[in-house]
């Protein structure tokens, strides 16, 4: 739909009366899952709001990998600023018995956050969503003398400001307020590490279009090295509660690389966190979605691509929500919303959890698999391209989950 006169394509389906202090969908977050909520919300002709509490483009930690399921679920007309296209894989254990496995086509793009994040959110702007950064958001009341009636919630600002919304998408990040109204339970996280080290013309050439994936010394941990032009993206992530033995696995990573020499333009920290199967993904005229859901895939802690499909999924949901004109059927959307992310990422998660289960136990087994079964690998790179998923692995093979059954035990 054309975003030149969202607020009169959205009253032919609101009613004929609008208040137009109330927004139809605020967004609280603008990253990948925000934006994408903002956008589906946005295509649908309503009025919606997205907020950022940072000024954009702004640095995230990320690896910034993008597989086939984020492809896939990005808005149409996107064009991805990739800076390297991966065709091969270098895997080792350790930093032993490297092994590198290649493909004739891509197998996933890499691309910088700032760069990725801002593209997306121009998006939600070219299709008619407003967007409003350096505000910080202290709560969302749905109750209460700030809410003017049962249909409406309101945003809070830290400055004190009141925004008023039919509906309201959290979508700010792994730390969320807006995922603590809702109340988020969370049963694993993570802290990942990573630099951006600048490297010469002559390093650079030897990564591109190659990966590093290295499993690392402590259960469930591993590391990664990504090329970006005349950049590698170095990063490990491990179980929080290991920080100092992290901060050692990335030094010595970083050295047995050769790369200590190297400063790096950019060292940073970040936590993940991954949902409870029984946790709440609404509350009210509220919903969650990415990592303020805690929506990721828990073996290799892949965000991007639950970002941006459960993104897309609150905004669509949202819209419905909205329209809602009593507290039963707002809840009735919220449910239908969650059930649509346990259908499809729910069942990658269980599948993803059990892998991790296996890989914390017997790392030197799945690194023999990848790197001297070719039927593992090509399931690796089926899964990276997006032509199939861990779930679909597992219900379409018999014997593939017979063995991951086998060895969870």
């Amino acid at each position: 739909m054309s975003s030149e006169n969202p607020e009169s394509a959205a009253g032919n389906d609101m009613g004929d009366e609008r208040d137009m202090s109330v927004w139809d969908v605020v967004v609280v977050g603008a990253g990948p899952a925000g934006a994408c909520a903002a956008y589906a919300a946005a295509v649908a002709g309503r009025r919606v709001l997205l907020l950022e509490k940072a000024e954009l483009p702004r640095y995230k930690t990320c690896g910034g990998g993008i597989i086939g399921p984020s492809r896939d679920a990005l808005p149409p007309g996107f064009e991805l600023p990739l800076k390297d296209r991966i065709n091969a894989v270098t895997f080792s254990l350790n930093g032993k018995y490297a092994r590198t496995r290649r493909s004739r086509t891509m197998l996933f793009g890499l691309i910088n956050r700032p760069e990725f994040d801002a593209q997306l959110v121009e998006h939600a702007q070219k299709a008619g969503a407003e967007l409003r950064t350096g505000v910080t958001v202290s709560r969302v009341e749905q109750h209460g003398p700030e809410v003017p009636d049962r249909r409406t919630v309101a945003v809070v600002l830290q400055d004190g400001e009141t925004i008023l919304a039919r509906a309201v998408v959290g979508a700010d990040g792994s730390a969320s307020r807006i995922g603590a109204h809702v109340g988020v339970k969370l049963d694993q996280v993570d802290l990942g590490l990573e630099s951006e080290i600048p490297v010469p013309e002559t390093v650079a050439e030897d990564w591109r279009g190659r990966v590093l994936i290295d499993w690392g010394p402590m259960p469930g941990s591993y590391g990664w090295v990504f090329p970006k032009d005349d950049t590698l993206t170095v990063g490990v992530i491990s179980a929080r509660g290991e920080g100092a033995a992290t901060k050692r696995y990335l030094e010595d990573f970083i050295a047995r690389l050769g790369l200590a020499g190297f400063e790096p333009s950019i060292s940073s920290g970040h936590l993940t966190r991954c949902r409870a199967d029984d946790s709440p993904l609404s509350r009210g005229r509220v919903l969650v979605c990415g990592d303020a859901a805690g929506l990721l895939e828990p073996w290799t802690r892949e965000g991007i691509s639950f970002a941006l499909r459960s993104g897309r999924l609150a905004g669509e949901w949202a819209v419905r929500v909205a329209e809602s004109h009593d507290a039963v059927d707002a809840r009735r959307q919220a449910l239908n919303y969650a059930f649509a992310i346990k259908a499809g990422l729910g069942v990658e998660m269980a599948v993803g959890k059990r892998m991790l289960t296996v890989f914390e136990r017997k790392p030197g087994l799945l690194h023999a698999a990848l790197t001297g079964f070719r039927p593992a690998w090509n399931a690796f790179a089926r899964i990276t391209r997006g032509s199939s998923s861990l779930g679909e692995l597992v219900r379409s093979h018999p014997m593939a989950g017979k063995a991951l059954a086998r060895f969870e035990r």
